[in-house]
């Protein structure tokens, strides 16, 4: 095998570590989508699907044929280009996300993230806060009232509580001193997790990301009882299987953040540091990122058929008169403390 250039070495594992990633999301989004249908069916005493496969496990495949093979119609009275656009836009966001979350430890010589940015929360959150366009030209363009209706929604619920979210994560960055994430990871693998550190702030993230990837108990730009499906109207076939997917690849994204942020990411208590570029302590590493993000899975999808749907009024008073000051509350305490620590 001839010699590589760094820069061709560079490029070379960057599009193994993307066609991973994205791979790994997919399959994911998936499996999430069967253990959503397994676990609702649980929890109303049904059997759910179990046909397609071994208990059901070949249902995802089943579920892409057909929505491949679904008519992809176009109504006449939509505006095209917005109605085409819209589910794309809504789903990208959550992909470029992933690109910065540390999945693991070491490989050899290649670091388990795609891209290792300087300011990867500050990328994170002007990623996600593009997500609400594709929501709002969903409702736009399928010139309807009740996607329209939909659409307000999202946009308001989703600004609203990107508020409290970015807030909630400004303890943690005084706390550690960096923005990159995977400092963030050596931090708490050295002093332990954030959670113990900033509990409140977990609770705000989380509570945030359920409102930002519009789940039950958030769900109120499609609840189906008030607006038949919100945006999702007057899609259907793969475009509103990208919907579909956008959600999902969202909750995969919070999660992931969640894990690192607050439950110190791929490290476990004596399994902080491979030892010499080990790669079975490097397969670890990334096992143990993937099985804290499958416990936030279930969470979200547990969530979801446990509670009840919020009023809009309630929606929007939790975001804005109490997160949005409770969050910065928080800031304050924590910069008090600091400054107390350093004199």
């Amino acid at each position: 095998m001839p010699h590589l250039t760094p820069t061709t070495e560079f490029l070379l594992f960057s599009f193994v570590k993307i066609a991973l990633v994205f791979g790994a999301v997919m399959t994911m989004f998936a499996y999430s989508v069967l253990a959503e249908r397994r676990i609702s069916a649980f929890i109303q005493d049904r059997i759910g699907p179990n046909r397609v496969g071994p208990f059901g496990l070949l249902q995802p495949l089943a579920d892409g044929v057909k929505a491949f093979l679904k008519e992809d119609f176009t109504p006449a009275h939509v505006r095209k280009a917005y109605f085409w656009l819209a589910p794309a836009i809504t789903m990208i966001p959550a992909f470029l996300t992933v690109a910065i979350i540390p999945f693991g430890s070491n490989l050899g010589n290649q670091r388990m993230v795609i891209a290792d940015l300087n300011v990867g929360i500050l990328y994170t959150f002007g990623i996600v806060s593009l997500g609400v366009y594709g929501i709002v030209l969903a409702g736009y363009s399928s010139n309807s009232k009740y996607p329209f209706l939909g659409g307000i929604r999202s946009s308001a619920q989703m600004i609203s509580y990107e508020i409290a979210m970015g807030m909630s994560v400004v303890p943690l960055f005084m706390l550690v001193g960096d923005l990159n994430l995977s400092k963030v990871i050596e931090w708490q693998a050295q002093h332990g997790w954030l959670i113990i550190y900033a509990p409140f702030c977990f609770f705000i993230f989380l509570v945030s990301a359920f409102a930002e990837t519009n789940r039950l108990p958030f769900d109120l730009p499609e609840s189906e009882t008030e607006l038949v499906a919100g945006y999702n109207t007057e899609y259907g076939s793969m475009k509103f299987a990208l919907f579909f997917m956008g959600e999902y690849a969202n909750m995969i994204a919070g999660s992931a953040m969640m894990v690192v942020l607050f439950f110190g990411g791929w490290t476990l208590p004596g399994l902080s540091t491979p030892a010499n570029n080990s790669v079975v302590v490097g397969l670890i590493h990334i096992a143990v990122f993937i099985a804290k993000l499958a416990v936030f899975m279930v969470l979200f999808i547990w969530v979801r058929w446990m509670f009840p749907r919020f009023r809009y009024d309630q929606l929007m008073d939790l975001g804005w008169r109490k997160f949005v000051p409770f969050a910065l509350a928080n800031i304050v305490f924590y910069a008090v403390v600091l400054w107390i620590r350093a004199k």
